[in-house]
């Protein structure tokens, strides 16, 4: 399991990995898949998403780097993306709230190319 989601560029469902273990002929249970994914949420080495309408993982880097989602709302598509700017107003922002911000998560929401045609 680790290994599909290591060898992704962004994060998958616990369906698509489940898929993707399938199609590889690795015998494992969906159950199985979100159990896995649970623990391995809790030991840090994974980062659990929220998207639109189920949760996706994607590896969790050890040095804390990270990117960001943006979904269309239309079809589901995810697709990364960093910014700096976006990332140096969130340092500043953490540094007026009274939080000891330890991580963030920016997912947007919208219509892709595709759909918007």
């Amino acid at each position: 399991m680790l290994d599909v989601i290591a060898g992704q560029d962004c994060c998958l469902t616990a369906q698509e990995i489940f898929d993707d273990l399938r199609a590889a002929g690795r015998d494992a249970g969906i159950a199985s898949v979100y159990r896995a994914l649970e623990l391995l949420t809790r030991m840090g080495l994974v980062r659990r998403v929220e998207l639109a309408e189920a949760a996706a993982y994607e590896p969790a880097l050890p040095g804390g780097e990270h990117h960001h989602h943006v979904v269309c709302d239309r079809c589901g598509k995810v697709s990364p993306f960093e910014d700096e700017a976006l990332e140096r107003a969130i340092d500043r922002l953490t540094g007026r709230l009274e939080y000891d911000v330890g991580g963030h998560d920016v997912v947007l929401r919208g219509a892709c190319r595709d759909c918007r045609e």
